[in-house]
């Protein structure tokens, strides 16, 4: 039985999330899963008729909910926790604002999780600064491993892939290999150099069958990165349902697996692979395997790319500076 728990919005986020892992999206068709759900006192009403509805819908595979104010209570015994809650920037606040409030949220959740939560838990922060917020949460849960920890860029890995399927009129499914780089932030870096389309006479590189370089060193980018503030002008609203949906391609792809020759873009704990230092959480091509990541190694880096790699790195230097100040 796998408890996933975490952190959800009763709005936006984790109520598209949560039908999505009832019915066997997240963590596969045959198996059950009990429902911890996590939000703050404000929203214990709210929250308890999403709980209602989730029993309503009579959903095979959901064997329980915990619906809870309750730090403790949620992340008691939970496998795969999904840190879907932060503080948003409202206007007028500073960096240093948003970030002081996240660090608070974040030590006192990874604090829970330590005490709490079943071995090796696995946990995938969502919230932003997504890629910072998994930094903090990993200092104050020193007992759950480094690997364990992880930060979503499939998002923005996702948005390339369809990006490219639009832009060569071809099925989503029929493309793979993009990267994403970095922060899951507007410095993160597209990638296409190794990515492949299936066509009828074998896969072919992407920047093969585009011909526009100059689209994709642009255009193609500057859209990936722009993304999520296109649909909160679109919406009013920001990224619900295609970021619990890439929510659930990171957990179902890291518990398992990728499909051999696939690799896809997680957020993790830089061993400094590729030139990027250690101690960030920095997004990185992966395979996943019996439940484990690994960076995949060796892939040509050009002088373009060397450029946006470190620009990105280098954003995550002061947010992670930025973060400890805030703890001081």
């Amino acid at each position: 039985m796998i408890k996933s728990g975490g952190m959800v919005l009763v709005r936006q986020i984790g109520y598209a999330l949560v039908p999505m892992i009832a019915r066997g999206v997240m963590l596969g068709a045959d198996q059950p899963v009990i429902l911890h759900m996590l939000d703050i006192e404000f929203a214990a009403e709210a929250l308890k008729g999403v709980k209602m509805e989730l029993i309503d819908a009579a959903f095979p595979l959901l064997k329980g909910v915990v619906a809870t104010t309750d730090v403790v209570e949620a992340c008691t015994g939970v496998n795969v926790a999904v840190m879907v809650g932060g503080f948003p920037r409202k206007e007028g606040m500073e960096r240093k604002d948003v970030m002081t409030k996240n660090v608070s949220i974040y030590k006192a959740q990874a604090s829970a999780l330590e005490a709490h939560a079943a071995p090796n838990c696995k946990v995938l922060v969502v919230a932003n600064p997504a890629n910072t917020n998994a930094l903090i949460l990993k200092e104050f849960a020193p007992s759950i491993p480094e690997k364990n920890i992880s930060c979503l860029t499939r998002l923005d890995h996702n948005r390339a892939l369809g990006q490219i399927s639009e832009r060569l009129g071809v099925q989503v499914s029929d493309v793979k290999n993009a990267i994403i780089w970095g922060n899951h932030s507007s410095s993160q870096y597209p990638d296409v150099n190794h990515a492949t389309v299936k066509t009828p006479s074998g896969e072919k590189p992407v920047r093969e069958l585009v011909q526009d370089d100059e689209w994709l060193n642009g255009e193609f980018i500057a859209t990936v990165q722009q993304r999520g503030a296109a649909i909160i002008k679109a919406r009013k609203l920001s990224s619900a349902l295609s970021a619990a949906s890439s929510a659930c391609d990171h957990i179902r792809d890291w518990v398992l697996g990728t499909a051999e020759g696939t690799f896809v873009s997680m957020g993790v704990y830089s061993d400094g692979s590729y030139g990027v230092p250690a101690g960030l959480i920095y997004s990185f091509p992966v395979t996943c395997s019996g439940g484990e990541w690994t960076i995949v190694q060796g892939l040509p880096i050009d002088e373009f790319s060397r450029k946006k790699m470190d620009a990105t790195a280098q954003e995550l230097s002061e947010e992670k500076a930025l973060a400890y100040s805030c703890l001081a």
